[in-house]
């Protein structure tokens, strides 16, 4: 079976009968799901079943952002508030075993939620590391301000989606903690030498480099090419998420739509894929886009293929694990009063 080297979101609560026609020819590797797509339990379970019965593949990875705070979009009144992940890091101040028992078991509930609907992959952990003057879109949403500790509070929100059954997506590789502006908007410039780079923003990166799967930044390093941003950079990609950190998973792009990256669709795609990103990531669920760009991507094949395969692979043997599920309550209850 022929699969498309992207990863499509969907319009609404259900796919249309124009969705599911056109997911049934295209074959997306996979869907990632919004607000937009969520009400209920049943409903979610119900768009995540229909998508994979289009594509053909009961195993297709279906993602979503669930971080906690600010970029939840599962919540209540069906799931838990979660807290950001900076709220791991003012416990760590106090009490660090237990700010890392509080990463892995808080983070197994979100998975186990996840899990529970049919999703397999969360878009987490947030491995930048913020500096004071950076833009606010990275902000709570990192596990700390020091290289050392988003590393090690992130490498337990890894274990415990792991736990869960479910696989994470590290990002933004390789680092957007430094960018001034939000690459949704316009497109950053991290204007630091690497050397710096290295000693603060790759290592959780390389730290983390075992992850299945990770997300690029749309930020130009001009340390490193000063003329494309890393999702489009052959240099960022082969010489530094390849090379220098020892990533090997499955990569893909931040979403291809995003105002940081510039030209028509297909040519971002393209560009893209070019660069060595394994998979195009386009969000908008808007149909028309959609079909362009599965145009442009065409086919998973080769190297791109294996480490797709590979990440699959490790959602199956993911070990479902149930740990003290009392114990990952009050913890998150602790983290909830923290605010």
């Amino acid at each position: 079976m022929t699969i498309s080297a992207f990863i499509s979101g969907c319009a609404g609560l259900e796919l249309s009968h124009a969705e599911r026609a056109f997911f049934s020819v295209a074959k997306p590797w996979g869907l990632i799901l919004f607000a937009r797509n969520v009400d209920t339990p049943a409903q979610v379970m119900a768009l995540v079943a229909a998508f994979r019965e289009a594509v053909g593949r009961p195993d297709a990875p279906v993602f979503i952002d669930q971080e906690g705070g600010r970029v939840q979009r599962l919540g209540p009144p069906h799931w838990p508030a979660y807290p950001p992940a900076m709220r791991y890091a003012q416990l760590f101040e106090r009490d660090a075993p237990r700010a890392l028992r509080a990463a892995r078991l808080v983070t197994w509930l979100m998975g186990h939620d996840l899990r529970m609907l049919g999703i397999n992959a969360d878009c987490l952990p947030v491995l930048d590391v913020p500096v004071p003057d950076g833009h606010a879109i990275i902000g709570d949403r990192a596990y700390g301000d020091t290289p050392l500790l988003v590393t090690a509070l992130a490498r337990a929100a890894m274990q415990g989606l792991t736990a869960a059954g479910v696989a994470p997506v590290i990002k933004h590789v390789p680092g957007h903690g430094r960018a001034r502006a939000d690459s949704h908007k316009e497109l950053p410039v991290v204007d630091t030498p690497l050397e710096d780079l290295r000693q603060s923003d790759f290592v959780p990166f390389a730290a983390c480099a075992d992850a299945p799967m990770a997300m690029t930044a749309h930020v130009v390093y001009p340390a490193i090419d000063p003329r494309n941003p890393a999702t489009q950079s052959p240099r960022v990609i082969a010489g530094v998420i390849r090379g220098e950190l020892g990533f090997q998973g499955l990569l893909m792009g931040d979403d291809v739509n995003m105002k940081a990256l510039r030209g028509p669709l297909a040519e971002r795609c393209e560009k893209t894929l070019q660069a060595g990103c394994d998979v195009v990531l386009h969000c908008s669920g808007v149909l028309e886009e959609m079909h362009e760009v599965a145009r442009a991507c065409g086919p998973l094949k080769d190297a791109a293929l294996e480490r797709a395969n590979a990440a699959l692979e490790s959602i199956s043997h993911a070990p479902a694990i149930a740990p003290d599920r009392s114990q990952a309550e009050a913890l998150l209850a602790e983290l909830t009063a923290l605010a």
